[in-house]
């Protein structure tokens, strides 16, 4: 065996063999794939092998097409048979709200050129006449489904991988990853050392125990998955053409022809997470034992469904474990913490993902970024908070809910609460209805006295809906309050420290006492992130930006790290509130320091409230006059105390993220994770107005930028008026004109200030320029949008800078 390798992939499974594959069609031969046992060992060999595009993740959906049209590839260019029946899919939608659901579905499908299509129940009954459609209102009908051979597939990917160069390696134990000094590995098998410039976690069953080598904690689960295999039926071997996948999620079920019988998998209630405190490593072609009892409801309803199954007997049953991460995508990319160290793991439909999981990773290590946005699935969307005991109860959450009707406003119970602040007891007795952000209680709106402490999960307006209109009301005429917690922080200092952020921000750095906005662009210009930077002294600088990306944010600065500089993730070790509204600077002045008074838009200051040491800046991402006022979360509750008291008499009201979501339409502000990923660039959002051309340093993504700059992109970010209904804009629905779809939604929502339901949109910039009205398909209905040329709320900005 070579004792050297640019890259070693751990793990034979479909997924260890697809990245491997990827690797060497970018370029890179010197790659090695170890596998303890024989390829397709673990979960693969025993996999129901279908494969599907719908996903809720538009960028997951375009990954799965990828990985169903790379098959014919794979056969093209090896000469070995994937096994593939394209027989096409439906999902069945048994109550409005799942109709509801697959209607979403499909107009995301509109703008990415996924040819799917709703069904009638008459029409089901055509296409799949062994369904009982009673109860049925329709389906979503998509001719890409399909199934395939998971043993010919992983095959085909490791034959075209050596056909690149790759070498595979079977019976080879890994025993031990070890770090050099250099960001370089040495990985210890049975066979011997292998030193490596980049290892690959790809270990499925055996991930957790392959992560714990390089002493990390990879949150993922083994579940304990059963399907079953029919006789042979009349109605399947007679009927000419094979019949097509159909999945029942009332029933928990998923059903497709086998041969000359059906098999019908199962995601049952009562599920079983299997191996909890590890995968043994003498597991390999095993299956379980059957448990027909955890599927006994499940398969009474699929009689009911598909009748013909009563009357077929059980050929075998195939029950074995799969993993899952909490929220059932994979955990893909760079470990944070780790050098060179790379995951692609819980991958639970592995021939649905592991062609695009393959390929992103691939671009990830090659190129440096993948081409589209990935975080949906990037491991650092998990925090080092992640725990196995959080894994268990969401994993097994996950699973139950593998068919559920998913919500744009849905909190899901499991593991909850875990992470909290000071102000979560207090916050709680005034009625706060939370939200989990990164795994922290965030309030999302306050209920009354007498209302509900749970927000109804819908398509459709809540029964928030007027707690949310009451405190967006109380912040524009008088002074609302909210807490800070959930952004992420860094600190920076150093005598290199403002070189460095000129080099990593786009924008300009401020001078001291001065707060700036600027993007942070991957070297192809793509936004990396959207930054508050504020310079407190020369030495030392305050950064803000999304919570939920701090893991990711802080990888991003690990690898551009130079001498002279320190980076700090104190998004936990700082809190405090945000303060907004007309009222908002007579608070500040009634509970601090009076000179306050004068602090000046995007200024900032030391000053003392109360007792509390403070760090206030003048800015606010409700678009209103307001204030930042950062603290250690050891005096947050003193400063909440002085506020409340002093804000008694200027109607200071307490707002959460619903309000601050529906405040931010008012200014037409975009927000990360919607108008502003990685799959956008500076100039299409308008971020680009915030970019320092001008600045000596040269900043990563510049090149790029200032090729936008010469030639505009083609599309741009736009704002929509809608006629909206009872359903607003979530994202991703497909704009209309002139009976052609020319772009989609990033988000949208109610501005209840301005009275008005708003969407943000990329269009073509002609669209923009033509300015005729457009149309936005929601939940299925053609709604009439118009172009928004300024803010509904102080479109000069008066109330903000005054």
């Amino acid at each position: 065996m070579v004792d050297t390798a640019r890259v070693v992939v751990i793990g034979g499974g479909v997924v260890g063999c697809s990245v491997l594959y990827h690797l060497t069609k970018l370029g890179w031969s010197d790659v090695l794939l170890l596998e303890r046992s024989e390829l397709t060992s673990g979960s693969t060999w025993h996999a129901a092998g279908g494969f599907h595009t719908l996903n809720g993740d538009t960028n997951m959906a375009a990954l799965q097409g990828y990985t169903i049209r790379l098959y014919r590839e794979l056969e093209e260019i090896t000469g070995l048979s994937c096994g593939l029946h394209h027989v096409g899919g439906i999902t069945l939608a048994d109550s409005p709200e799942r109709l509801d659901m697959l209607k979403a579905e499909r107009a995301k499908h509109r703008y990415m050129g996924l040819e799917t299509e709703l069904l009638t129940p008459a029409e089901i009954a055509e296409r799949a006449e062994l369904v009982n459609i009673d109860g049925v209102l329709g389906g979503l009908y998509d001719p890409l489904d399909g199934h395939l051979d998971p043993s010919g597939t992983t095959h085909a990917y490791a034959r075209a991988a050596r056909m690149g160069g790759a070498r595979i390696v079977t019976q080879c134990k890994v025993v031990e990853t070890n770090p050099r000094a250099d960001g370089t590995w040495d990985v210890v098998t049975e066979q011997g050392t292998i030193h490596a410039e980049h290892v690959v976690n790809a270990g499925g069953l055996w991930a957790r125990e392959v992560a714990a080598m390089a002493g990390v904690y990879l949150p993922l689960m083994p579940m304990a998955h059963q399907y079953l295999v029919t006789d042979d039926i009349p109605e399947i071997y007679e009927r000419g053409a094979e019949f097509p996948h159909v999945m029942d999620p009332g029933g928990e079920s998923y059903l497709r022809q086998e041969g000359r019988g059906l098999c019908i998998g199962f995601y049952e209630q009562p599920c079983e997470a299997w191996s909890v405190n590890g995968t043994p490593w003498d597991f390999g072609h095993e299956l379980l034992n059957d448990q027909f009892e955890k599927i006994e409801d499940s398969v009474a309803f699929a009689y009911r469904r598909f009748p013909v199954l009563e009357r077929a007997g059980v050929k075998r049953v195939i029950h074995g474990p799969f993993t899952f991460a909490p929220d059932g995508n994979p955990l893909v990319g760079p470990v944070p913490g780790l050098r060179n160290y790379w995951s692609a793991c819980a991958v639970m439909a592995g021939f649905s993902q592991g062609g695009g999981v393959g390929l992103s990773l691939a671009q990830w290590m090659v190129e440096g970024e993948p081409e589209r946005d990935v975080f949906a699935m990037d491991v650092a969307r998990f925090g080092r908070w992640t725990t196995p005991g959080y894994t268990l109860p969401k994993v097994i959450e996950n699973y139950q809910r593998r068919f559920s009707v998913s919500y744009p406003n849905e909190e899901l119970p499991a593991a909850r609460p875990l992470r909290t602040t000071a102000m979560y007891r207090t916050f709680d007795e005034m009625g706060a209805v939370w939200g989990a952000q990164y795994g922290l209680e965030v309030v999302n709106y306050f209920a009354r006295p007498g209302e509900a402490r749970f927000e109804t999960p819908s398509f459709r307006r809540s029964n928030g809906w007027e707690a949310v209109r009451r405190e967006v009301h109380g912040v524009r005429t008088g002074v609302g309050i909210n807490e800070l917690q959930n952004f992420g922080k860094f600190r920076v200092t150093g005598g290199n420290a403002r070189g460095w952020l000129d080099r990593i921000m786009a924008g300009r750095i401020p001078p001291p006492g001065r707060v700036a906005l600027t993007p942070m662009l991957s070297p192809s210009g793509r936004l990396m992130g959207d930054f508050t930077v504020a310079c407190v002294d020369e030495g030392t600088f305050h950064l803000t930006a999304s919570y939920g990306m701090q893991d990711a944010h802080a990888r991003w600065f690990a690898q551009h790290m130079v001498p002279g500089v320190v980076v700090e993730n104190v998004s936990d070790a700082l809190t405090g509130f945000q303060i907004a509204g007309p009222n908002a600077r007579k608070l500040l002045v009634a509970a601090g320091d009076p000179s306050l008074s004068d602090l000046r838009f995007l200024h900032l200051r030391r000053a003392t409230i109360g007792m509390a040491d403070c760090l206030v800046q003048r800015i606010s991402y409700t678009g209103d006059l307001g204030y930042e006022i950062y603290c250690a979360p050891s005096v947050q509750f003193h400063l909440w105390s002085c506020l409340q008291q002093k804000g008694a008499e200027l109607d200071l009201t307490p707002f959460g993220m619903r309000a601050m979501m529906s405040l931010r339409l008012d200014r037409l502000f975009g927000s990360w994770g919607r108008e502003f990923t990685p799959d956008y660039t500076a100039a299409e959002t308008g971020l680009d107005r915030f970019i320092d051309f001008r600045k000596s340093a040269e900043f990563i993504g510049q090149h790029a930028a200032e090729e936008d700059r010469r030639t505009p992109p083609v599309r741009r970010l736009a704002a929509f008026r809608v006629d909206a209904g009872d359903s607003d804009v979530v994202a991703y629905e497909p704009v209309w004109q002139d009976g052609a779809v020319v772009g989609f939604c990033t988000s949208g929502g109610f501005a209840h200030w301005s009275g008005m339901s708003v969407a943000m949109a990329l269009v073509p910039r002609e669209v923009i320029e033509d300015a005729r009205p457009v149309e936005i398909e929601i939940l299925g209905e053609m709604r009439r949008a118009e172009f928004l040329t300024e803010p509904p709320f102080d479109a000069d900005g008066v109330r903000l800078r005054g």
